[in-house]
């Protein structure tokens, strides 16, 4: 079909389309080696961008070997080689519908990861890991064994193998484009939840974004404010940006292909079930002496065109240069720069000093001068204290010695967390920081009295006590459960 149902230049199309996938081949051994070498924080690695990555460069092989081995298409004059006739033929037709296999079940799998971040409010954790690394690869192998066995691969269309017309709708093309819609209608269905939620959030007259005093469930959609929602939604998809425009160009391009491949392979099946419909151009092949040129305007309905061929063929080797547009960061290429400058020497990692740590502190009293913000003159810093002394005296206050030693936490002497009474500090230190004041005379008549009784009645119909003062309820007692507490 190609040598005769196509122009001339069908070859270098198709050789230049093999080329790209050489450019996509070498932008995901970037990606993955950077994965590999390079720390996470340089380059965010996650297991769904490795492994999509890794099917991308399955299907960028069944491509590429071809171009390097230059297989000889032809088994003879009217039969082409097939996988039992040729290891090339196998190797490049495996990669091919092995990488499609598995590039369409990754999309799925990150359509899916991303419905139950946003719609459903679940924490994709190791489990999904798991799970999704026996989907991701445990369908592609059994598909591949499968079509292969029932099917096979032959040179079809192109140097690259592709799958036979026999069974192939039913072990191929139709569970690939079953898990495609699937992971279409999951996309939307995730974009048209994160539209409701944003046109929600836009008449949501709630005061506060941040819960309310009600009672509410945990990770439960109906306890959240529709403004709280599409908070959520707008973290994640600015996050996962990249994974989603990822998801709709490999689905818009392996739907595509399958598409057109489909309908070629129909197109052929149907001409050799039914050759009238060629016999208008093998007449004029006839007519023209084997001169194809002159019969190429009767073959356009038999075959599709080459500009959606070579389209189909650009599109699905660009998958690798989309991966490192969208996949990469510019953090990778500084990692790199900063491995290669450790080894060639022309780069030192400075280690990061603080410029107080810098600073030699002497003792000098000019090193604790601090400029005073409204004169030009120097405001000296009072000297630290002592730990052991009280941060408090009558003197006023001064600077605690927050470089000396690390002064040990004391308990509140007022702490009544446990039924204790209040001990007081009778020390000479303490005495001198907080001074009593002087006590009235004392009377015989009082030594006897109960100093923890309740007195004010005596002492507010003493006379002598009229002078006293609040804080005290009798001689030489203070009443610490007035307005005179000490703290």
């Amino acid at each position: 079909m190609t040598d005769w149902a196509y122009p001339d230049n069908f070859t270098t199309a198709t050789t230049a389309a093999n080329w790209v996938n050489v450019v996509g081949m070498i932008c995901c051994a970037f990606l993955l080696v950077s994965w590999i070498v390079l720390p996470v924080e340089k380059t965010h690695r996650h297991y769904l961008s490795i492994s999509l990555t890794c099917a991308t460069v399955l299907m960028n092989l069944g491509f590429i070997i071809p171009l390097a081995a230059k297989p000889e298409q032809c088994f003879n004059e009217i039969t082409p080689h097939g996988m039992d006739t040729s290891s090339v033929c196998a190797a490049s037709g495996s990669f091919l519908l092995a990488g499609g296999w598995a590039g369409i079940m990754w999309v799925f799998l990150r359509a899916l990861s991303l419905h139950l971040q946003i719609c459903w409010q679940l924490v994709v954790g190791r489990n999904y890991m798991w799970f999704s690394q026996v989907l991701g690869w445990g369908i592609p192998i059994i598909g591949l064994i499968i079509l292969l066995v029932f099917s096979g691969v032959s040179f079809r269309f192109g140097a690259t193998c592709h799958i036979n017309h026999e069974n192939s709708l039913a072990d191929f093309w139709i569970p690939l484009l079953v898990f495609a819609g699937l992971t279409v209608i999951i996309q939307f269905a995730t974009f048209g939840y994160c539209i409701k939620v944003y046109l929600a959030s836009l008449t949501d007259n709630s005061a506060t974004t941040e819960g309310s005093g009600m009672p509410s469930y945990s990770n439960s959609i109906r306890t959240m404010t529709p403004r709280q929602a599409y908070r959520r939604i707008r973290r994640v998809i600015q996050l996962q940006w990249r994974g989603i425009v990822i998801v709709l160009i490999i689905i818009a391009d392996v739907i595509f292909f399958a598409v057109i491949f489909v309908f070629i392979d129909n197109t052929v099946e149907s001409i050799r079930t039914h050759p009238s419909k060629a016999l208008t151009w093998a007449a004029c092949l006839i007519r023209e002496g084997g001169d194809k040129n002159k019969c190429l305007y009767l073959a356009d309905e038999l075959v599709v065109s080459l500009p959606t061929v070579t389209a189909v063929l650009i599109l699905l080797a660009m998958n690798g240069i989309w991966l490192l547009l969208l996949l990469g960061r510019w953090s990778m290429v500084t990692g790199w720069l900063e491995i290669f400058g450790s080894y060639t020497g022309s780069h030192t990692k400075k280690e990061f000093v603080s410029v107080d740590a810098r600073m030699d502190i002497k003792q000098d009293p000019r090193s604790y001068e601090m400029l005073s913000r409204d004169s030009g003159k120097t405001d000296t810093v009072l000297t630290p204290i002592s730990p052991t002394k009280s941060p408090i005296s009558r003197g006023g206050r001064q600077t605690p010695d927050y470089f000396g030693q690390t002064a040990r936490y004391q308990p509140h002497q007022r702490s009544f967390s446990s039924p204790r009474p209040p001990q007081w500090d009778t020390t000479q230190e303490y005495q001198d920081s907080y001074p009593l004041p002087p006590m009235p005379a004392q009377s015989h008549e009082y030594e006897n009295m109960n100093p923890l009784g309740m007195n004010r009645i005596q002492r507010d119909g003493d006379p002598r006590y009229a002078n006293a003062g609040p804080q005290y309820t009798q001689a030489g007692t203070p009443d610490y459960n007035r307005d005179q507490v000490f703290i």
